[in-house]
Order: structure tokens, then sequence, then C-alpha cells
């Protein structure tokens, strides 16, 4: 039964592209690859900058907070916009600004044009984001897990390509160079996408007169229910739960993220310890969308993503113990399983939002889900600091831990919304 699903979905896409819709994924991914240096390569260039420049690392240290504030919050406009006007003219505006942006950065001469600077790049990557991802649902209903899953890992992962051109050439003296070259980058790929990229029609699920119009309506009402608008979704408990899961699971895989390195030597661990553990942790953040996104569109979406957050939860604890004991390699390996287990965090909830409540405006209902990312944020970095400094490394990355488990268990009391996915059918099923 599934097989046939994709087939009429793929088929009736075709017809309307002209092409495989895998090239809209395909589009989506390579923009999100190459926004992915805002988040993933600024550790890489903010030293050459505070030198440059003779700024404190402190004063730079603002800079990625206004990142995570306006990469967030831009979504909520742009999801609006989207959702009613196509994807198209969002990312050329998008194209200007995280392009524009990073070639900026190589003029600036003091810290309130790197705020400025970073910030409006922000907003470009924001748009990417909810464009990318949303790309995937709503030509991917069937698929739903799978596709976002291949978006963000292409924003998890895209920066290993260009890690390596950075730190190589980044010098005081080469970093504009870098920057020019990488902001060029960005405003051609984006360019690119934003010609290719095309939202179906409003009808298309109603098929044509070579597609079976019954069959793919009950199909449409089986994996996405009525479609709810951001105010109708607001009124539901469903939403706030997933909102509350999605700050827990945030903060859980930013704590991660931000503070491993740091962790290690806490834990006087060899320099090479925390080398690989930050080495591997976005390669196992990006794989890992990839495959249980997949899973999660094969055996129930709240089962996998309930399973995965209380792995996520256990291994961090496992990250403790094995730091603590001072087991290097096992340290490693629960780093990439910390990571493995809470990274399609960036999966399962555009998925869930367009099972329960449609994917007609998914863009504007997972952009207000998304703000959540700015409470996760805030949490790994100002109340980390205050956690750190009160109780000290150990009991502050276990919390991480005991916020993951949370989530996973929370999971298992939801429920589809009245109206949304019936039950005994679609993903959640």
């Amino acid at each position: 039964m599934e097989e046939n699903r994709s087939v009429d979905y793929a088929e009736h896409a075709k017809e309307i592209l002209g092409v495989s819709r895998w090239w809209q994924i395909v589009a989506a991914g390579a923009m999100m690859a190459a926004v992915s240096p805002y988040q993933y390569v600024w550790s890489s260039i903010e030293g050459p900058l505070a030198a440059r420049l003779d700024i404190g690392l402190p004063a730079l240290g603002a800079v990625f907070s206004f990142y995570v504030v306006f990469q967030s919050l831009s979504q909520l406009p742009a999801g609006w916009w989207r959702d009613r006007r196509g994807p198209r003219h969002l990312t050329y505006l998008a194209a200007v600004l995280a392009g524009g942006g990073y070639v900026g950065l190589a003029y600036a001469t003091t810290v309130w044009q790197l705020y400025v600077l970073y910030s409006l790049g922000a907003i470009g990557v924001g748009i990417i984001y909810t464009v990318a991802v949303n790309t995937a649902v709503k030509w991917f209903p069937d698929r739903t897990g799978l596709t976002t899953g291949f978006g963000t890992m292409a924003f998890a992962g895209g920066s290993a390509l260009v890690v390596p051109y950075v730190r190589a050439n980044a010098t005081v003296a080469g970093y504009p160079d870098v920057l020019r070259t990488v902001g060029l980058a960005i405003l051609v790929v984006l360019l690119v996408g934003a010609v290719v990229l095309r939202d179906p029609p409003d009808d298309w699920l109603d098929g044509d007169g070579r597609t079976n119009r019954t069959a793919m309506r009950d199909l449409a009402v089986s994996l996405r229910g009525r479609a709810y608008e951001p105010a109708e979704m607001l009124r539901t408990w469903q939403f706030w739960l997933l909102y509350a899961m999605f700050v827990a699971t945030a903060a859980a895989d930013l704590i991660v993220i931000a503070n491993v390195v740091r962790f290690a030597e806490h834990l006087g661990l060899a320099a090479v310890v925390a080398t690989a553990a930050a080495t591997l942790l976005p390669l196992a953040a990006g794989v890992s969308r990839m495959i249980l996104g997949e899973a999660s569109d094969r055996f129930g979406r709240i089962h996998v993503m309930a399973a995965s957050f209380v792995l996520a939860g256990i291994f961090r604890f496992g990250l403790v113990g094995a730091g603590t004991a001072g087991a290097p390699i096992a340290f490693v390996a629960m780093v990439v399983g910390s990571m493995f287990f809470s990274s399609p965090l960036y999966v399962y909830f555009p998925s869930v939002v367009a099972d329960y409540y449609g994917a007609e405006h998914s863009s504007g209902n997972y952009a207000v889900l998304y703000t959540a990312k700015v409470g996760g944020g805030v949490f790994a970095g100002t109340v980390v600091g205050v956690l750190v400094a009160a109780f000290g490394w150990v009991p502050t990355v276990a919390f991480g831990g005991a916020l993951a488990l949370a989530a996973g268990l929370a999971a298992l009391v939801l429920r589809p919304p009245s109206g949304a996915v019936p039950d005994g059918a679609g993903p959640n099923a």
C-alpha cells in the first residue's frame, strides 16, 4: 500500500514539474549546505576576526547569540510569506542577505558592524531553513521524515566541505579573502536554488484526468488531515507539549555541541580526544537525520521520536560516566551516540507539525514552533554558564540528559488533534 502511495505522488508530481520531485530536494539540500557556515564555521573565523580587529573574544560571543535569535525568529514572517506567495522571491532575498553578510564581514572594522552583518546573514539563513524544510513537507507528504532528514543533514554536514578550506586559510591576513569566497559561493548556490524551487499547486492532491482523484484525495486526508492555520494550532494542547519538548531537546543538543571541547578539557582528557569528538559530532548529527527520518516514516513518527530522545538522554549519562572514568574511546563513542539520537529533533518536529496540522500552512506553523530553539539556545548558553558556576560540569551535562529523557517520555502522551491524522492511518499509526 505505501509503495503504491509513493508511486501516485511521484508520478503526479512529475507531471506538474516535468522532472522528478527529488530535484526539489536536491536544490533545497544544496541551499542548506551553502548557508551552514554561519552556524558551523563561526568558531574557525572568530579568532582571526578578533585578532584583526583587536576585539576580545567575549565581545564576539554575542555575535553567535544574535545569530541564533535572528535565524530562529526570521522564520515566522518568512514562513507566513512562503505559504502564501511561494519560495522564489524569498530565496532571492535570502541570497542577498546570507551571501552579502559573509562578504561584508571581510570589510568590517568594528564590532557593531560584525553584529549587524552576522544578524542580517542569520535572517537569510532562517529564510533558507524554513523554505528548504517545507519544500520537503509540501512535495513529499508520503516521505516527509526522509526528505526533511536530507535537508537538515545537509545543514549539519555541509560545513564539512568548508571547514578544511577555512581553517587552512583563515589567518589574520588571509581571512578577508576566505570570507569573500564563501560569501560569493553562498550567493551563487542560493540564486540557482531560487530558480529551481517551486511549490505544488493547492489542488495537486486532487489529481488530474490520468490519476484517481478519489484515491489521491483520500490519501491526502489519511496522511495530513485538515489544514490548521497557526492561530488554530496554538489553541491545541499538542502544540504546547511539542513546544516544551522542542525547548528541552534543543537545549540538550546545544549543550553538547557548544561545550563538548570544554567538557573534555575539564575532565583532563587529551586534546586529541576533544578534537575527535568535535569532528565526529556534526557527522553523527547529519547521518542520523537521514536514517532516523526514514525510520520515522516507516515505523511510526511518535514511537521513533520517543525512543530516540530516551536514548539521547541515556547516551548523555554515558558521556558523563565515560568522561569521569577517564575512558577516552568510550567518551567519543558516547558523544557520537548522544548526537545521533538527539539531532533528528530537526526532522521529527517539522514532520509531526505537518502530520498533525497539515501541509498547507506548514511553513508558518513550523516557524512558530521553531522559535523554541531560542529558548534552547539561551539555556545552552547563558543558563549553562550559571549552572556550571554553581554546580560544575558533570551535573550540568547530566541535566541535559534528563531533559532529553523527559522529552522522550512526554512524546508517549501525544495524540493527533481533532481533524488531523485519523487513528490507524498515516505515519503516526
